[in-house]
């Protein structure tokens, strides 16, 4: 497989295809054929970039994922965000998400701080 930038979606498929045959032949990564694998995955990583975006996450819904993980209701913000009627204003989107409680968020429930710079 000649390694260069890939620019269909044929090489790209291509390129996968020889990928997935590296990795059942078990190359090892340390071997010059590994480098090689490890080029041809940075090329799929650059394609994927430009033609497969995944679009960031709205943070309120980040925020109500990571709640509903823990087992958490409103009411359960309110020691750190304020009243009951202010955490629902905030999750709905009623509310403006201030950059103090983006912070908070992002440390009481470990969400990268990028989520909340959308």
């Amino acid at each position: 497989m000649e390694l260069k930038i890939i620019k269909s979606e044929k090489e790209y498929d291509a390129m996968l295809d020889w990928v997935d045959a590296q990795f059942d032949a078990g190359v090892n990564l340390e071997s010059e054929a590994g480098e090689r694998l490890q080029m041809a995955l940075l090329l799929i990583k650059n394609y994927e970039d430009e033609h497969y975006r995944i679009p960031a996450p709205d943070p309120l819904e980040a925020v109500r994922l990571k709640m509903q993980e823990q087992g958490l209701h409103n009411k359960d913000l309110t020691p750190w965000l304020g009243s009951k009627g202010y955490v629902s204003a905030l999750l709905n989107g009623k509310k403006p998400l201030t950059l103090r409680i983006a912070k908070l968020l992002h440390e009481r429930f470990g969400i990268p701080a990028e989520v909340f710079l959308v």
